[in-house]
């Protein structure tokens, strides 16, 4: 396994979220992963721009987080050319159109393409053109797709890094009106927390994992801290209530493990400024482990 740090808030208009990979560190997540027998080396952090000398557009913000989302995309295309398993500790969700990319151009070279399970609140599937507060955070799934800005569109060598019939949501409950629109037209499967309350847990994400492998040659697991009820984790950047409690969060990471597909997860969007004793770090560091083999017998 592979750590890499990406301290990135440029994406969000709450600041905080670039202590996440520090509050993980600090949370043992290298030593739960380590005491499931897996070697794990830690990259620390990639360095990314500094907000407070970035000219105030958006503008310029896309062009420094499609510069950081490039170098993440080489380090962890490079991680899994070498068959380990990236672990991209974030930072702000814009931090995705990056990771994901890399692990679709990794693929790509095996004759392959990725899957992509993304748990989160949000659908993050606006472009700047439809993004009505302007936040970058709220868009890497169409910049996956190779919608929106080409800085971050076209970060994978081949084409857009994911396909809609290659991508699965679990967890929504809050989806803007533009965003609803482009799932109904893309036709991207996507379980809303009324699936999970209505069907259960279990059955929304058996159907989710195995739409996402079904023609992959493995899944990317990007995962928003804000996909758990803010009850349990409420240091994250944009909290919304309902979410996944504590013991669904953890099947679900399970239920990963299982299927025996993840090839790269992302862990985003902490935000210790938020938090109480750091606890929605140590609830995402036990996760991770959960999502790599962690059992209760």
């Amino acid at each position: 396994m592979r750590i890499i740090g990406v301290p990135m808030d440029l994406g969000a208009s709450r600041r905080g979220v670039d202590m996440g990979p520090s509050a993980l560190r600090l949370a043992g997540l290298a030593g739960r992963l380590r005491a499931l027998g897996i070697t794990v080396h830690d990259d620390g952090n990639l360095v990314v721009p500094d907000r407070t000398l970035l000219a105030d557009t958006l503008d310029a913000r896309l062009a420094a987080i499609a510069a950081s989302c490039g170098e993440l995309a080489h380090a962890t295309a490079a991680a899994m050319r070498r068959n380990e398993v990236p672990l991209v500790l974030g930072g702000d969700h814009s931090i995705a159109a990056g990771s994901v990319a890399g692990s679709a151009a990794a693929l790509v070279e095996r004759g392959e393409r990725v899957g992509l399970l993304w748990l989160d609140a949000h659908a993050d599937l606006h472009t700047p053109g439809t993004s009505t507060s302007g936040n970058v955070h709220g868009m890497p799934v169409a910049h996956l797709l190779g919608l929106g800005d080409p800085r971050l569109a076209r970060l994978s060598p081949h084409g857009p890094a994911v396909r809609a019939c290659d991508v699965a949501y679990v967890g929504l409950r809050d989806v803007d009106p533009a965003e609803r629109a482009a799932i109904a037209s893309l036709g991207i499967l996507a379980f809303t927390m009324r699936d999970i309350d209505e069907r259960g847990l279990r059955p929304v994400m058996d159907e989710a994992v195995a739409h996402v492998s079904r023609h992959t040659g493995g899944v990317h697991v990007s995962c928003d801290a804000d996909w758990i009820d803010p009850a349990e984790a409420p240091g994250v950047g944009t909290p919304v209530r309902g979410g996944a409690t504590w013991r669904e969060a953890h099947l679900a990471m399970e239920i990963v493990h299982d299927a025996g597909v993840l090839c790269a997860m992302d862990l985003v969007e902490i935000n210790p400024i938020l938090d109480t004793r750091n606890a929605t770090a140590e609830l995402a560091a036990e996760l991770v482990a959960s999502a790599f083999g962690r059992h209760i017998l």
